[in-house]
């Protein structure tokens, strides 16, 4: 869809509300020449992989056996 400056202005918040509802964008023109589009925000998914890296800090020897006795192995 193709709608003027003026028109746009007048319509700002309906038209933005369209674009969301139907997802489909709208071309913001100028003296009949395109200068903008308005298109839905869609949220791009969050990565699964590395999406915790430097949240977790590591404190002291996490190899070595601590030498406690388990309630298991009595």
């Amino acid at each position: 869809m193709k709608i003027s400056a003026g028109q746009f202005k007048a319509q700002c918040l309906k038209l933005m509300d369209d674009v969301k509802l139907r997802h489909e964008e709208i071309v913001i023109t100028k003296r009949g020449k395109p200068v903008a589009r308005l298109v839905p925000y869609e949220e791009s998914p969050v990565p699964i992989h590395g999406y915790m890296k430097n949240t977790v800090m590591i404190l002291g020897d996490v190899v070595s056996p601590t030498g406690e006795k388990w309630d298991v192995e009595s």
